[in-house]
């Protein structure tokens, strides 16, 4: 049954799709396809989604699932998320298996970044 009856498709709101596509592009390397002035799909490598013409928001305190993005350095990612336009609303803390910090994207769709590996030691 594999591939059967697993996630295999996210979707979310934005007004602007040409500044979504822009900031996921430099921070995370997705890659878009336009579907025309109201719809852009996505590709991580992993797994496809689309951005589609709306001025609704998904964020969790409205009820918005959590969509949750893996990284091995979580310091470089937040730091890229805050240099191109996104806004941390939690920075980085740890749970039970690793540490994560969630962001609002240019639109202000919450996403979130964990990683089980420990914070990097203090270069000298």
């Amino acid at each position: 049954m594999s591939g059967a009856l697993q996630i295999d498709y996210v979707e979310f709101p934005a007004t602007d799709l040409n500044a979504v596509q822009a900031f996921y592009e430099q921070v995370f390397g997705w890659q878009f396809t336009d579907y025309g002035p109201d719809y852009k799909s996505f590709a991580d490598g992993r797994l496809n989604g689309g951005f589609f013409s709306s001025s609704e928001k998904s964020q969790t305190q409205s009820g918005g699932a959590l969509i949750v993005l893996y990284a091995a350095d979580l310091e470089t990612v937040r730091d890229a998320v805050s240099a191109r336009g996104g806004q941390i609303s939690k920075d980085i803390f740890s749970f039970p298996g690793g540490r994560r910090f969630q962001f609002l994207d240019p639109h202000g769709n919450e996403l979130a970044v964990w990683s089980d590996q420990e914070r990097p030691a203090p270069s000298e």
